[in-house]
């Protein structure tokens, strides 16, 4: 009876515990604890952030008026050296990075809010106002990106410029700050609503999205609560490897003068006044190479990160 007993009880005391079924989100975010790269860049790019906000503040030297210290080396008192007024690089690069980031953010942003919406009305609706979306997108690509950012800037710049001047002239820096925002924010989502329009043509016809349809779910709903959940990850993705490309934009237009005007600075700006300052005598090369590898690493480390999150957000890869 007592044997009898126990091979009674031994299949629930040997039974195993259930199993733990993670959630997506879980599993990405362990895939991506399991990146290296990816979390090393990431704590990368949290200090280069910290830099940029505490280091303008609590930097004993102004990033805007000089000093006697002209062409300083790279000292104990002065990090990465001083410029040509005797300003000290180190401040004014993470000054700079404080604008080239928020450029980036706000460019990110507008590629969020723009080209998650205009993708998921143009692959959720189909038929001709996905026609008319995503043409009015081929000849906003058909565009040199560039160029045509250079364009709407000037063109911008032209109307409206002496329009702020003449109302007041403390504006006019942060004008030329929104025309930068604007015309990158232009090109910047074009790329994020076709990937988001393909990933809704995809789901639309999903059991899920019919079975919500015939319970009488509003458009609003589906969209939502359905369909966007399940390219949030895509669009994470997409936007960490956006913003580097934004950066990259404003660097270049900076250096060709159509961006950060002096005495304010960014990292494209710094690059360029360093650039400026070399000649055969003598190369002042701590000009180029402060902000260059601060720009450099900044953007490899978002390259390294939006890798990671792809790998980790896609179910393939596990």
């Amino acid at each position: 009876m007592k044997d009898a007993a126990l091979s009674t009880e031994s299949p629930t005391l040997a039974a195993a515990p259930a199993p733990v079924h993670l959630s997506p989100n879980r599993k990405a975010w362990l895939r991506l604890r399991s990146n290296r790269p990816a979390v090393w860049s990431a704590g990368f790019l949290a200090l280069v952030l910290l830099l940029a906000i505490v280091v303008p503040w609590l930097s004993p030297h102004d990033a805007v008026h000089g000093s006697d210290a002209q062409f300083a080396a790279p000292s104990l008192q002065y990090w990465f050296g001083t410029d040509v007024h005797g300003r000290d690089v180190f401040t004014r690069v993470f000054s700079g990075a404080r604008v080239s980031l928020l450029v980036g953010a706000v460019g990110a942003a507008v590629s969020l809010v723009i080209g998650v919406c205009w993708g998921m009305v143009a692959g959720y609706v189909g038929g001709r106002t996905d026609s008319v979306l995503m043409r009015v997108v081929d000849v906003l690509y058909a565009l040199p990106s560039i160029v045509f950012v250079i364009v709407l800037i000037t063109t911008m710049e032209g109307f409206v410029k002496q329009w702020v001047t003449a109302l007041s002239p403390a504006l006019a820096p942060a004008a030329r700050m929104m025309f930068l925002f604007v015309g990158l924010g232009a090109v910047s989502w074009l790329t994020m609503a076709r990937i988001v329009r393909g990933q809704v043509l995809s789901l639309r016809s999903r059991p899920f999205v019919l079975a919500s349809q015939s319970l009488g779910a509003s458009h609003r709903r589906i969209l939502f609560r359905h369909i966007l959940p399940n390219v949030i990850g895509i669009v994470i993705v997409y936007l960490t490897l956006t913003v580097p490309s934004i950066i990259l934009y404003e660097s270049f237009l900076s250096y060709l003068g159509l961006g950060i005007q002096p005495p304010a600075a960014s990292l494209g700006t710094l690059i360029a006044e360093g650039a400026s300052q070399i000649n055969p005598l003598r190369v002042f090369w701590w000009l180029i190479i402060g902000p260059g590898g601060v720009l450099a690493l900044t953007l490899l480390a978002l390259n390294f990160l939006g890798d990671g999150l792809r790998d980790a957000f896609d179910p393939r890869s596990s």
